[in-house]
């Protein structure tokens, strides 16, 4: 399974549309963790799997979404909701209850990843207003075997390889 996770653009459509265009056909699927501050409809967010963040105010995007991907149960949500900018705690919880191996959200503009029992916890960070770092960035999670691959990249696809992070299962 591989997946783009991007997170708190707000309101640049150019950097999705950019994302879009470069990893459509490569991806299972890719995840937008909220704040687009765009329109549910908007043609920029087509490709995309999406959250409501607490900037955007169209109520037709969900606050949370739980998916399947190749047999994977992922959870997708900005977090606010979930305090993530003081504990997980609330988070871990929601993924436990609902059985989720991956969980993606946003909000804090800060890029991390943590294996919690067996669940991955990523914030790919801001593509459009970073915190904490000067780049803007977003993810790729690539499953193999017994493995997560997470990649963080910047916004104009550079990897930053001292990021790079495996995890074995």
């Amino acid at each position: 399974m591989k997946l783009l996770v991007v997170s708190d653009s707000h309101g640049s459509k150019d950097e999705l549309l950019n994302l879009s265009e470069k990893y459509k056909s490569s991806v299972d699927a890719m995840i937008h963790c909220g704040d687009s501050e765009l329109s549910a409809d908007d043609p920029a967010l087509s490709s995309y799997l999406i959250v409501r963040g607490n900037c955007d105010m169209d109520a037709r995007l969900p606050d949370d979404l739980v998916e399947k991907v190749d047999g994977q149960t992922i959870m997708v949500t900005h977090g606010h909701h979930y305090g993530i900018k003081m504990s997980l705690m609330k988070l871990r919880y929601r993924a436990e209850e609902i059985g989720a191996q991956f969980v993606f959200f946003g909000h804090s503009h800060t890029l991390a990843a943590e294996l919690i029992n067996g669940t991955l916890f990523l914030n790919p960070g801001s593509i459009l207003l970073p915190r904490g770092r000067s780049e803007r960035t977003y993810a790729l999670v690539d499953t193999k075997d017994q493995e997560i691959n997470v990649t963080f990249l910047t916004h104009d696809h550079v990897v930053m390889d001292e990021l790079t992070q495996t995890f074995n299962l």
